[in-house]
């Protein structure tokens, strides 16, 4: 079986050359348009989507411990790189003026940044695509990911049918109404399932994406004229994709026995002690900065560096001592 490619997206919210940048580019949307604003998604542009906790060192620790045989990894950022990494034959940093147009950027936006992953130069085939604060826990089988076609983590959280696209939802919420709408507009017998989709490595394949590029392309066009994320058009990768690859045949949906942790949440110490009593039984995990504005030294933030060097204490190949 050819090699799995891992493609991460990585921003470090403390630079600030990029702080400078996010302000200017939210000044001049207000400035030309001022509604864009009122339509950013919830949650959408706080400190804690953009905001590095390590989880990157960390990410690439778990990678080499459970799953060594992986191909090349591509980390996809705008004009940054981690200050830890240390060169080496099969990592690359992908700069977003290699994938998206000059004429959208600067994007901060992931669901915009992410529907361009495929077109990474050199990319496997079969890739798995994650964000920094989703991790392996466990030894990966490519096999469970891959059988032939891509496994889908489902999560245990539903949707109603019937609901409508909302300020006040979750963008995963929102990307499942708006597939859902979307997928029964074309194919008369899809029925929609109430399962959202997990915070979750993603299994991808370039071809299906580069196909599905042109099938919907009203949909990527708009996800694509984002620079900051907007409740009226989720992301295309994480629900509308899945939905129509299991829909289609080219996919198909699994349960995996695994944790989502909030940094924010009040029984937040509980989940590290789940993680800390089950790493290494759990196929992958999601630890969700929801710190939202906190100042970095908030314990709650200290506490995601010490969990995660406590799991995972060895040094990757890829950082410098």
């Amino acid at each position: 079986m050819p090699k799995i490619d891992i493609v991460y997206l990585w921003v470090d919210g403390r630079d600030a050359a990029w702080q400078h940048k996010r302000h200017d580019a939210f000044l001049a949307q207000q400035t030309a348009m001022p509604s864009d604003t009122t339509h950013h998604a919830p949650y959408g542009n706080v400190a804690g989507r953009y905001r590095d906790n390590g989880e990157l060192r960390y990410n690439l620790r778990a990678l080499s411990r459970f799953f060594p045989d992986h191909g090349n990894i591509f980390i996809v950022t705008d004009r940054q790189v981690p200050h830890w990494l240390l060169p080496a034959r099969d990592i690359f940093v992908v700069d977003h003026a290699t994938l998206i147009p000059a004429g959208r950027l600067p994007v901060f936006d992931s669901g915009n940044i992410e529907s361009y992953v495929h077109r990474i130069p050199g990319l496997s085939e079969q890739f798995i695509y994650l964000n920094d604060d989703v991790f392996f826990g466990a030894p990966v089988m490519p096999r469970n990911w891959f059988d032939p076609f891509p496994a889908l983590p489902c999560d245990l959280a539903r949707i109603n049918d019937g609901m409508t696209l909302q300020p006040e939802h979750l963008a995963p919420v929102n990307g499942a109404i708006m597939a859902g709408q979307w997928l029964k507009s074309r194919y008369s017998d899809y029925v929609q399932d109430a399962r959202l989709f997990a915070h979750a490595p993603r299994a991808l394949c370039r071809s299906i994406l580069y196909d599905f590029e042109v099938i919907a392309r009203d949909v990527f066009d708009a996800v694509r004229a984002t620079t900051f994320r907007d409740w009226r058009v989720p992301p295309v990768i994480t629900e509308l994709l899945p939905r129509w690859m299991c829909h289609i045949g080219l996919g198909h949906r699994i349960e995996r026995d695994t944790l989502y942790i909030s940094s924010g949440d009040i029984d937040a110490e509980r989940s590290w002690q789940i993680l800390c009593a089950r790493f290494g039984d759990l196929p992958f995990f999601c630890i969700n900065d929801t710190c939202d504005n906190a100042p970095d030294n908030d314990p709650r933030l200290t506490r995601v560096a010490d969990v995660l060097q406590h799991v995972l204490p060895t040094p990757s190949l890829y950082e410098r001592h």
